[in-house]
């Protein structure tokens, strides 16, 4: 079978029973996540931007889903591209390899599917489930590759995602969802140079209209095609510059993957569990640079006082982002608010990073001084094969000691009530009460009860 045919058959045979419980648990999880990220950013420019664009693109449609948080009514595709702007101008999105945040593009997707078909919370959830996986599972080795070619892959595999829940929730079969794939091949986009260059690249948003797209020429039989992921001009020949396996960059300094052996194991190891929350509205490979930092200064009582120095060791590729082709923040540029050495030090200093607040000061926000004088006293040593968002942090002292920290890279993976915790700190920056709020969590939390799984979700995101 190819490689679109064996993710088909294992979307349309899934079954809720067939997830195991810390896989469900996880959806509930990147559920919430996607949610409170939405809320946070109710009335930010994005959200308003996205809004103003879709009242206007979509007038007179036929107003069938909804946009979380406002209420008001579009079409499927404009109610999915106005909740992937609203989730990415949130910050609150979960992370993958550092370079995809599969929320972003998945739940826009799937709401929108569950709102026009009614379905129960069950079919939710599983759909999110194979969604996550089919699309980690492509990317899991080509991101770095990927993004080396001026690709943005958070786009070009979220496209995937996207189309994956909501094929599985209107209840395609194995041919419709492999005709899904083929087209999201001819629809798949996004690229870096906007961004590099002062602009703002459509993300995600454009990839879950696409996927709907997508989704909706398979389900009216137009066919897509058999080997359109590894055939010799197919998906990976087009974005990662061969079908071979051969890799430019990788996290792990392996120069080679096997696409036969993507989907081995499919259904019984899930990659779907690697996926991390990024509590804090910064680049996924900061957020450990907070905690790990913070933890170790609070393990050894040290405070800002005390410290002389501190040196980081991190995976390379953290250090030359988007892509060591083309970075724009690298090693050799000094310290500065967003920069990695910056979120180290604020995790010195204060213990944590605010949870309101983006990845640097917004007007009339101020840094505590500590912090922009200890930034300056923070190294960073890259190595090929660090794990990805493990960094070794060590503290020397101004008394002679020194002590150090391993980051795992799972610092940021927690079950549902873990989540629950982490991420309330942003209901005083919600668009609805605490109490809604928590009426939502409940919900997310008892999610595969619920006989309509939409009204829940988009409704309780809605001020009473």
């Amino acid at each position: 079978m190819s490689l679109s045919r064996q993710f088909a058959a294992f979307v349309a045979d899934l079954k809720y029973e067939d997830l195991p419980r810390a896989v469900v648990d996880r959806a509930k999880g990147v559920t919430l996540q996607a949610l409170s990220s939405a809320l946070v950013a109710h009335d930010m420019p994005g959200t308003r931007q996205a809004l103003a664009i879709m009242r206007e693109e979509d007038g007179g449609g036929g107003g069938v889903a909804t946009a979380l948080c406002s209420g008001e009514k579009f079409t499927k595709a404009g109610a999915a591209f106005v909740n992937a702007e609203m989730i990415f101008a949130g910050g609150k999105w979960d992370t993958f390899r550092m370079l995809t945040h599969p929320g972003v593009a998945i739940m826009p997707a799937a709401l929108a599917a569950a709102e026009v078909t009614g379905c129960s919370g069950k079919t939710f959830l599983t759909a999110v489930a194979a969604a996550y996986e089919v699309l980690e599972r492509m990317a899991a080795e080509f991101i770095p590759t990927v993004m080396s070619r001026g690709f943005h892959s958070g786009p070009v595999f979220g496209i995937f995602g996207a189309a994956i829940a909501a094929a599985k929730i209107h209840g395609m079969d194995a041919n419709q969802i492999n005709g899904a794939i083929a087209q999201c091949v001819n629809l798949a986009s996004g690229n870096l140079e906007g961004m590099r260059s002062g602009g703002r690249s459509l993300r995600e948003g454009g990839a879950v209209r696409n996927a709907l797209l997508a989704v909706a020429l398979a389900r009216h039989g137009m066919p897509g095609g058999e080997t359109t992921l590894e055939g010799e001009a197919g998906f990976y020949h087009s974005y990662a510059g061969n079908n071979l396996g051969v890799l430019r960059y990788s996290f792990t300094g392996k120069n080679r993957a096997d696409i036969s052996k993507i989907a081995d194991g499919i259904g019984q190891e899930w990659i779907f569990l690697e996926t991390l929350y990024r509590v804090y509205s910064t680049a996924g490979y900061n957020i450990a640079h907070v905690d790990v930092t913070a933890k170790l200064c609070a393990e050894h009582k040290i405070a800002y006082a005390d410290i002389d120095r501190i040196e980081a060791v991190v995976n390379w590729l953290e250090t030359e982002y988007p892509s060591p082709a083309f970075a724009v923040r690298r090693i050799d540029i000094p310290p500065k608010p967003g920069s990695t050495q910056y979120f180290t030090a604020y995790g010195a200093v204060t213990g944590g990073y605010p949870m309101l607040r983006g990845g640097e000061p917004a007007p009339g926000e101020t840094d505590p001084p500590e912090v922009l004088d200890l930034m300056h006293r923070v190294t960073l040593i890259p190595m090929a094969n660090r794990t990805l968002f493990g960094p070794r942090i060590t503290v020397f002292t101004k008394d002679g000691r020194s002590v150090t920290k391993e980051g795992t890279g799972r610092e940021f993976i927690w079950n549902f009530e873990d989540e629950v915790d982490r991420i309330r700190p942003v209901v005083d920056g919600l668009a609805i009460t605490p109490e809604r709020y928590d009426g939502l969590i409940d919900a997310i939390r008892s999610l595969e009860q619920e006989e309509v799984a939409w009204e829940p979700l988009i409704m309780l995101t809605i001020p009473a």
